[in-house]
């Protein structure tokens, strides 16, 4: 039995969304990249980025993940499903983690509060966009209907 809806009519909705976010992140990761150039890769220093604390260790991963957010918006069939919603669970580990260590030498990302609570909503969105912006037959659709519809 599936959890999340199928076909939902709102799909192409969620799916630009997760594109736009992918999107965000990866501009967010190429300013963070220009700000913290000539800086080490780990800094902990004052470099920020559209409000949000930063380094070129955090940035070439916001890259990263938004490229692969944007790779999944781009080929779909539900590998864009799969991608965000395991970048919005991997968003959601790298934020908490940063909150845990905000204040101390382990803050290698150089996170600020901004950049947690940053991190947390595009995780939310990515998931948002993730459940619902699955695709599948018409008998899934059923099913999942059916489903819904005894609880």
């Amino acid at each position: 039995m599936a959890h999340t809806p199928v076909n939902h009519p709102a799909r192409p909705v969620y799916r630009a969304i997760g594109g736009l976010t992918g999107l965000y992140l990866v501009a967010f990761g190429v300013l963070g990249i220009i700000a913290s150039a000539g800086n080490e890769v780990l800094a902990q220093d004052d470099t920020q980025v559209l409000g949000q604390g930063t380094n070129l260790g955090f940035s070439l991963l916001t890259v990263l993940l938004g490229a692969a957010v944007l790779a999944g918006t781009v080929i779909g069939r539900n590998i864009d499903v799969m991608i965000n919603q395991w970048m919005a669970y991997a968003l959601m580990v790298i934020s908490l983690a940063g909150l845990a260590f905000i204040q101390t030498e382990a803050n290698i990302f150089n996170f600020s509060i901004i950049t947690v609570i940053v991190l947390m909503v595009v995780s939310l969105v990515l998931l948002t966009a993730g459940m619902y912006g699955k695709v599948g037959t018409e008998e899934e659709q059923e099913a999942w209907q059916k489903a819904r519809l005894v609880l």
